[in-house]
């Protein structure tokens, strides 16, 4: 049974979703292959920072400006090396030493965040023979240089190119595959016909849906979203999915409405919710825009995390998937204007959405891992870096 580590983190959902994504993908098609474990390097580090899981909402949420600032600074070759390998280094230092060795018979080490790529090839170095190190870039078009190192084995990138010239140079120097939107294989198993979806939810089977969103958390102003667009008056039935936010939950069950409004909590049929709905309102996450895209719902875009999801609002608005409306009146102006276009309006932007779906991504993904995973033990010099090459995956592109 050959075995892989995950390292990830719950700084925001994308990073675990991706990885879980992946491991079920390789249980479904190759039962018994494997044995995954995943591990968020975050909590290997010293305190304050391996609380970073609780503090990343709060610190994205009022602290934007200084996490923009952030981003741009340390993206690119020299700030990134300058950024990364003294503080980074330091930081993960002893926490990463610590997993490579409680996991020192993996036969594959697969980075599902950023931060962690560097600190793992560095933690490697003075090991003669180190396992393959493979990334999965979870950011749809705005990849921080972190994600990309020259002395790791590759990289599943984004649909798109790498926004930025450092990246773009970085990924040329390391081989690269795009298989596009990634997300769970159940999901797209999950979808079924708009009309099956509405009965097995209770919905309007006539009424257009509007489905508001902000992941598992319930991040972002959704009440406010909510309210912004019940006071339009419009002519539909409002779904709010409020996570494992109760607070906001209790305050949207009390709040009177103009339309039928379904409140949920956390919940674990959004493939059937997609299925039902005709417009989707979210902040530019990319899990959540694969998703979407999978199921051919158009998308509202309500905020934003600056850096990483920037450039999602993009690969979404000109594709005519989706509109950029920040704030909730903004959201509810886009939402209106929608609902005024009619059916045949919604029809011709989810087949845009539609269009940008890639169902088999993870399937293709887990294909990769599995070839890395079955590879010998790569040679590395005292540097780190490799002195022998490994087979290339023949669904692989360079």
């Amino acid at each position: 049974m050959k075995r892989i580590l995950f390292l990830m983190s719950d700084t925001g959902g994308g990073h675990r979703a991706a990885a879980e994504a992946v491991v079920a993908a390789l249980e479904i098609r190759y039962p018994g292959e494997f044995r995954s474990r995943l591990v968020d390097g975050w909590r290997h580090t010293p305190f304050p920072f391996k609380y970073s899981p609780e503090t990343y909402e709060p610190t994205v949420r009022y602290g934007r400006l200084g996490w923009w600032a952030g981003y741009k600074i340390t993206n690119g070759p020299t700030a990134a090396r300058v950024a990364m390998l003294p503080m980074y280094h330091a930081l993960f230092k002893s926490g990463m030493k610590r997993i490579l060795r409680a996991f020192h018979d993996v036969d594959l080490i697969v980075c599902v965040h950023s931060v962690f790529v560097r600190p793992t090839v560095r933690a490697l170095i003075g090991q003669e023979r180190r396992p393959p190190i493979l990334t999965i870039v979870t950011d749809l078009v705005s990849t921080h240089m972190w994600w990309y190192d020259p002395t790791w084995t590759a990289a599943w990138s984004p649909p798109k190119p790498p926004t930025s010239a450092a990246c773009a140079q970085a990924s040329r120097r390391s081989r690269c595959a795009s298989p596009g939107c990634r997300c769970t294989p159940r999901f797209a198993e999950g979808l079924m016909d708009k009309a099956e979806a509405r009965a097995a939810l209770g919905w309007d089977a006539d009424l257009p849906a509007v489905l508001v969103i902000g992941g598992g958390a319930g991040m972002g102003p959704l009440y406010a979203i909510a309210r912004a667009i019940n006071a339009k008056g419009a002519w539909c039935q409002l779904a709010v999915v409020a996570g494992r936010n109760e607070s906001l939950k209790a305050r949207l069950d009390a709040a009177t409405w103009r339309q039928p409004t379904h409140i949920y909590p956390y919940v674990h049929n959004m493939p059937t919710m997609m299925a039902a709905a005709d417009i989707l309102v979210t902040k530019a996450g990319p899990g959540t825009i694969s998703e979407a895209c999978i199921a051919g719902v158009p998308i509202v875009l309500s905020g934003a995390i600056p850096g990483q999801e920037e450039g999602n609002i993009t690969f979404v608005v000109r594709s005519g998937a989706g509109v950029w409306a920040p704030g909730p009146h903004r959201v509810a102006d886009a939402v209106a204007s929608w609902l005024a276009e009619g059916r045949e309006g919604l029809a011709r932007r989810a087949a845009a959405a539609k269009a940008l779906g890639r169902p088999n991504a993870v399937w293709e993904i887990a294909e990769e891992v599995r070839h890395y995973a079955s590879q010998p033990r790569v040679i590395v010099d005292e540097r780190g870096n490799r002195r022998t090459a490994l087979l290339p995956h023949a669904g692989s592109r360079s």
